[in-house]
C-alpha cells in the first residue's frame, strides 16, 4: 500500500491521508464525481412533472400524487446501507458504476411502463431508479466530501451541489418541452372525456413520458463507460502498520458502526435535521406547479411549469452567493439567515391568495441553496471515528425518507382542508425546525470555537 501512496502523489499528485482525506484535490476525477450531481436533480424534477401527468391521467387525489415521492425516496430509504456496504468491501467508484446501471434499468423500465398504462407500474420505474440514485447519491456526496483537505470538506461538497439545480433545470425543461409540450391544459382538456375516449387519450399521454428518458440514458451510458475508464482515489481511512506501510484501516461491521452513531447525539440531530429539510424542499417542489394552477386555473400545465424552472434558477443562485458568505463567514451563521427568511418566504406563500403567493415559494428556493450539503457535512463532522464515515453517510442519505413523508402529510393537509395553498403551512414549520437547527449550533459554536472544522 506504501507503494500504491507513493505512485498517487508521483503520478496524480494527491496523497492519501490517513483520515481518508487527500493531501490535494484531484480536479479532473473531482469535476467527474460532480458530474454525477446533476443526474439525480434531473429525476427528481421529472417527478414533479409526472406527478401532475398522473393526478390527470390515473384520477387521482393530492395524497394519492405523493406515492410518486413515497417511491422514489423510499428507494433511497432500503437501499442507502446496502450501498454504503458495497463502498466499504468495493469503492465508492464501485459503487457509483452500480448506481449508473440500476439507474439505466429504472428508465429503461418507463418503456413497458407506458404501455402497460398503470399507476403501479410507473412507481415500479421510479423506485428503480431511486435505487440507482441511493447509490449515486451515498457514495458521491461522501466521497466529494473526501477528495481533498479535511478543511474545506463542506465548501467541496457545497461546490459538487451547485450543479444539482442545473440537472433539475434540465429535468424540468425536458419536461415542459418534452411532456406538457403541446398539450396545454391537461385537466381541462380530460375534464369532459369519459370511457373509453377518456382512456385511450390518457394513454397517448403516458407516452409522452418516455420522450426525456431516451435522452437521459444517453447521458448515463456515457458517464458509465467514463468510470469504468478512469483510475479514482480510494479516499478512505488508512493506518500505518509497524513496517510502515500504509492499509486500509480494520473496517467495523454494520452493526458495531450503528450503535457508534446511535451513540452519537450530535449525529442523530443532524441526521433528523435533514430527514426535516428533505421534505421540506421536496413537498414544495411537489405542490409548486398545482399551487400556481390552483391561484390561477388560467394558465396551462406548460406555463405553470416554468415557475418550477424559476425555482431551480433561485436555487442555483442561493447556493453561490451562500458559497461565498460561507468562505468569509460562519458557516451556521449562514444557514441561520438563510433559514429564517425561508420561513418568511412559505408564510407569505400559504397567507397571499394570490400569484405573489407563487412567487414567494420560488423565492424559497433561493433560501434552500446551502442546506443539504451543509447539514450533511455538519452531521458527517460529528463522526469523529473515521472507519464508520461510509456508513455515517449512508444513514444521512437515509434521511432523504423525509422526502416521502412530509409531501404525503402536506397532501393530506390539502385534501381535508380543501386548500392547496393553505397546506404550505406544513413546509413553513420544518422550516421553523430547521432555523432553530443552526441557531443553536451557532451558539454553541460560538461558544465553543475550538469545535469548529470547517473553516
Amino acid at each position: 500500500m506504501q507503494a500504491t501512496q507513493v505512485k498517487n502523489k508521483k503520478n496524480h499528485g494527491w496523497e492519501q491521508l490517513s483520515d481518508g482525506y487527500l493531501s490535494k484535490t484531484p480536479i479532473f476525477q473531482y469535476l467527474m464525481v460532480s458530474l454525477i450531481f446533476p443526474l439525480w436533480g434531473a429525476a427528481a424534477s421529472l417527478n414533479d412533472i409526472l406527478i401532475t401527468q398522473f393526478k390527470t391521467v390515473f384520477m387521482l387525489n393530492d395524497a394519492a400524487t405523493a406515492f410518486v415521492q413515497s417511491a422514489f425516496y423510499g428507494g433511497y430509504f432500503l437501499i442507502a446501507i446496502p450501498a454504503s456496504l458495497v463502498i466499504k468491501k468495493a469503492s465508492y467508484k464501485f459503487a457509483i458504476m452500480t448506481g449508473l446501471i440500476f439507474y439505466i434499468i429504472g428508465c429503461s423500465l418507463f418503456f413497458p411502463a407506458s404501455r402497460v398504462a398503470t399507476y403501479s407500474m410507473f412507481l415500479v420505474a421510479i423506485f428503480a431508479i431511486a435505487i440507482g440514485l441511493s447509490f449515486l447519491e451515498t457514495a458521491s456526496d461522501t466521497y466529494s466530501s473526501m477528495l481533498g483537505p479535511k478543511k474545506f470538506s463542506t465548501l467541496r461538497l457545497n461546490i459538487s451541489q451547485t450543479l444539482v439545480p442545473l440537472g433539475d433545470i434540465t429535468g424540468i425543461l425536458l419536461g415542459k418541452f418534452l411532456i406538457f409540450g403541446a398539450v396545454g391544459n391537461l385537466s381541462a382538456k380530460m375534464a369532459h372525456m369519459h370511457g373509453a375516449a377518456r382512456i385511450a387519450y390518457g394513454e397517448q399521454m403516458l407516452q409522452l413520458t418516455l420522450r426525456p428518458y431516451k435522452y437521459i440514458l444517453i447521458v448515463l451510458l456515457v458517464m458509465l463507460i467514463a468510470f469504468a475508464l478512469v483510475p479514482m482515489p480510494q479516499a478512505k481511512a488508512t493506518q500505518v502498520n509497524a513496517d510502515n506501510t500504509m492499509v486500509e484501516e480494520k473496517q467495523p461491521t454494520l452493526s458495531e458502526t450503528l450503535r457508534y452513531l446511535w451513540h452519537n447525539s450530535g449525529f442523530k440531530k443532524g441526521v433528523f435535521t435533514q430527514f426535516i429539510y428533505a421534505g421540506l424542499q421536496t413537498t414544495v417542489w411537489s405542490f409548486t406547479i398545482r399551487l400556481a394552477l390552483n391561484i390561477n386555473p388560467k394558465i396551462t400545465d406548460s406555463a405553470a411549469s416554468t415557475f418550477m424552472i424559476y425555482s431551480y434558477i433561485a436555487w442555483f443562485m442561493g447556493k453561490l452567493i451562500a458559497n461565498y458568505f460561507m468562505s468569509k463567514y460562519s458557516i451556521t451563521g449562514t444557514l441561520v439567515t438563510y433559514s429564517l427568511l425561508g420561513v418568511l418566504s412559505l408564510i407569505v406563500t400559504f397567507t397571499v391568495p394570490n400569484m405573489i403567493a407563487v412567487y414567494a415559494a420560488i423565492m424559497t428556493s433561493f433560501f434552500f441553496g446551502p442546506e443539504w450539503p451543509t447539514i450533511y457535512t455538519h452531521t458527517l463532522d460529528q463522526v469523529h471515528e473515521k472507519q464508520h464515515t461510509e456508513t455515517a453517510g449512508a444513514v444521512i442519505v437515509m434521511a432523504l425518507i423525509g422526502g416521502a413523508i412530509v409531501p404525503a402529510i402536506q397532501g393530506i393537509v390539502s385534501d381535508l382542508s380543501g386548500s392547496m395553498q393553505f397546506s404550505f403551512v406544513v413546509p413553513a414549520l420544518c422550516y421553523l425546525y430547521i432555523t432553530l437547527y443552526f441557531y443553536f449550533e451557532y451558539r454553541y459554536e460560538k461558544a465553543h470555537p475550538q469545535t469548529v472544522q470547517e473553516h
